[in-house]
């Protein structure tokens, strides 16, 4: 059974081991979740367990979601959220209704955080993709935070109809799905539904996060994993 569960950012603090580091952790409301659906390949031509979080009121519903939480024997939820699955032996380990906690990950030690990113709006390209910006000097017009000539990016050499793709320019910011991914894995508390991670993980506080096992290390901590094995 993969580990996997959806959650909320509660924010940051601190953290001591026992050796008297401090680590600055992202407190993370992981759970408990309800399983909702389980798909087959025989019924869905491959295998999946959806997972819902947070108990909603069934008037800030959908009656199809009433509907399709209620054939789990659950109450409405906010979120849902399908993992893949290898195939349909992992896909029997689930059962609909089934109630999975933060617990799943005390012998986890990294994990991938997925969230969505805070909207920073319509932005110029000093703050969007960090230009310098123009001289300050004596002759420069008021455009010190413009873009600046964009023709010699176009096609064939300027001379074509239009820019290439990709061109850095003003536009919209944030808000988009990003995975923080490695993130360490420092406390577990089943009790209160709490999981610590070292670092920061994408969105704002009360923001919805999808968490997993790390599905590929980087390099260094994929030494760390493989020296301690």
């Amino acid at each position: 059974m993969p580990a996997a569960l959806l959650g909320r950012k509660l924010g940051m603090t601190r953290y001591f081991t026992e050796n008297g580091t401090n680590l600055p952790v992202t407190v993370i409301e992981a759970g408990p979740c309800a399983v909702t659906q389980v798909k087959t390949t025989e019924s869905d031509e491959y295998a999946a367990v959806q997972l819902a979080f947070d108990d909603v009121k069934p008037r800030r519903s959908s009656q199809p979601l009433i509907g399709h939480d209620h054939k789990a024997g659950v109450s409405p939820k906010r979120w849902h959220q399908e993992l893949r699955l290898d195939g349909d032996e992992a896909a029997g380990e689930y059962e609909l209704g089934q109630r999975i906690d933060v617990s799943t990950f005390e012998n986890v030690k990294y994990v991938d955080v997925t969230g969505v990113s805070k909207g920073k709006g319509f932005q110029g390209v000093m703050k969007r993709h960090h230009f310098q910006g123009h001289c300050a000097s004596h002759g420069t017009q008021r455009k010190h935070r413009s873009g600046g000539s964009i023709g010699g990016h176009a096609t064939d050499l300027g001379t074509g109809p239009k820019l290439k793709k990709g061109k850095k320019m003003a536009g919209r910011m944030g808000g988009e799905q990003v995975t923080i991914r490695s993130l360490d894995v420092i406390a577990v508390d089943p009790e209160r539904n709490l999981l610590l991670v070292k670092g920061p993980v994408p969105g704002p506080v009360r923001g919805l996060l999808f968490i997993r096992e790390a599905k590929r290390l980087y390099r260094s901590k994929a030494k760390l994993a493989n020296a301690g094995d």
